[in-house]
């Protein structure tokens, strides 16, 4: 717990600001569903014909996994806040629509008839009795989809959004306990005050047992259309003050992208600080996105301008080309492809191959005599991999080596991140994929597989940049490559140490070492 405390101390201000930005998004995402849930609560409860499709519809949405909707929407819409407030509003849908629909419909038709027979039309009836009456049912699915939508909002962090998920990633990342509560002990706080908040409203705008007079009905319809109103209002400020704020942060600046691991934090923030330390550029860091296909999706869309890659993900995950072992023509191949299919330009490499290795513990190694990838396919039917999530599903990863050497595992347990060296040193798993350059494989005291039918292409870092960004910044071509040779297998390493063992952060790292070679 004095960790934990000490580790608040040290980062408040980027806890408070994470914790803005959880409750910016979340607010602004049940609010949204909101306006859009009630008045399809309303349709379908007058025509009865529609709510079946309408509320199967939110039902199948609720069950698409969120990572995969928000997969699904970086095509369109892109990285940042706008997939994720989409997803959360997605899902707020269900609870508001089907309550809203429910309230309206189970209205006792007694209460219905008197209204009419005393002379109110339609919408008169809809506004002064139903609303009202149903306003309990229809603040309960409200109140459900204001906490979900905190929860969910931690997977913002997945597509660059920010928010109190940042934390919970890259704690994950780094096996950091500290920084992962840190992230998910505030967004609890939030998701019980949010709840607390809206069950206030409720309970002070709901129709009661003691208030069924016609005056009462009146003062709850005038405050329900009042709260709609305030909703409404808060809502167009909202949207309106953050696409002022997205415009005006557009221009002249550069944004710089990450996947989620330790060693692209830091290299995403190498990168950052020389241009920032070099030039008059201002730089966004969308550090800490998905996985390569997230990544390399919001650099050829323009959501972000660069970031670093590896040859061979570029040459076998993205360009689905055949596995070359030569370093020098991946990075042929890789450039001129990529240029010509993307208009994306490669900078000269890091200097250091962060290739794929299998890693077990040592009691395995000893066990089993194991020194090579040969001698794991021996044995593999004994035992458990717990991979990375991308791994299985690449041919550079378990499907190509599953073929080449013969792999046939028990059983494969994929897992995010940092969490796949937990398994591991809990005997959850056996054997994982590693990067060559980890420091967490020194952290663990892990054993480090030979691939001695040389499968693993060579993975160079590399800087890839838009074409346009270049052109319309030539300067940055200069400045990023002044990084070039730099760093090589054992550096990297030691840098990924710092953060994954000494728990020191990505931004310190990379500045200390920039400042040791001499490019600050």
């Amino acid at each position: 717990m004095s960790e934990l405390w000490n580790y608040l101390t040290n980062n408040y201000q980027q806890v408070l600001s994470l914790l803005g930005e959880h409750l910016y998004l979340s607010v602004l995402s049940v609010l949204i569903a909101i306006i859009v849930g009630i008045p399809l609560g309303i349709l379908i409860s007058r025509e009865q014909r529609l709510a079946k499709p309408i509320i199967g519809t939110t039902n199948v949405i609720q069950a698409v996994p969120s990572l995969a909707l928000l997969g699904f929407l970086i095509p369109f819409i892109g990285i940042g806040s706008s997939p994720a407030i989409v997803m959360v509003v997605l899902y707020s849908l269900l609870p508001i629509v089907k309550n809203t629909y429910t309230g309206l419909t189970n209205i006792d038709g007694d209460i219905l008839e008197a209204a009419k027979g005393i002379g109110l039309t339609k919408s008169q009836v809809m506004r002064k009795v139903q609303l009202p009456l149903a306003f309990p049912m229809i603040m309960a699915g409200i109140r459900i989809s204001a906490v979900t939508a905190v929860g969910l909002m931690t997977i913002a962090a997945f597509v660059g959004a920010g928010g109190l998920g940042y934390l919970v990633f890259s704690g994950v990342q780094t096996v950091d306990n500290n920084m992962i509560l840190a992230g998910a002990i505030p967004a609890c706080i939030l998701a019980l005050l949010i709840d607390f908040i809206v069950g206030k409203l409720e309970t002070s705008l709901s129709y009661t047992s003691k208030k069924r007079t016609g005056q009462a009905t009146r003062k709850i319809g005038s405050k329900t259309r009042k709260t709609a109103i305030g909703f409404a209002i808060i809502l167009i400020f909202a949207v309106g003050a953050f696409s002022i704020f997205s415009k005006a942060q557009a221009d002249e600046k550069i944004v710089i992208g990450s996947k989620n691991f330790t060693e692209q934090l830091i290299l995403g923030n190498m990168v950052a600080d020389l241009i920032e330390s070099k030039t008059d550029i201002e730089v966004e860091r969308k550090l800490n996105l998905g996985g390569s296909q997230v990544a390399f999706s919001a650099l050829n869309n323009g959501n972000i301008d660069l970031y670093v890659e590896y040859t061979g993900t570029g040459l076998v995950n993205i360009l689905n080309e055949e596995l070359v072992s030569d370093p020098d023509e991946v990075y042929s191949i890789v450039k001129s492809k990529f240029k010509e299919k993307y208009g994306i330009d490669l900078l000269q490499p890091l200097g250091f191959n962060n290739t794929y290795a299998l890693a077990v513990r040592q009691d395995t190694a000893q066990q089993y005599g194991l020194e090579t990838i040969s001698d794991l396919a021996n044995v593999s039917s004994s035992l458990i991999m717990g991979p990375t999530i991308e791994f299985p599903n690449r041919e550079d990863g378990l499907i190509g080596l599953a073929k080449t050497y013969g792999l046939n595992f028990s059983e494969v347990k994929a897992v995010d991140g940092g969490l796949r060296y937990t398994a591991l040193d809990n005997h959850k798993s056996d054997v994982i994929d590693a990067f060559s350059t980890d420091g967490l494989l020194e952290a663990f005291n892990l054993k480090v597989l030979e691939d001695d039918k040389g499968f693993f292409p060579p993975y160079y870092a590399v800087p890839i940049v838009n074409e346009e960004t270049l052109t319309a910044h030539p300067e940055l071509k200069s400045v990023i490559n002044s990084l070039a040779g730099k760093l090589n297998d054992e550096k990297m390493r030691e840098l990924n140490y710092k953060v994954d063992s000494l728990k020191e952060a990505p931004a310190k790292v990379a500045k200390e070492f920039l400042e040791k070679e001499g490019l600050l």
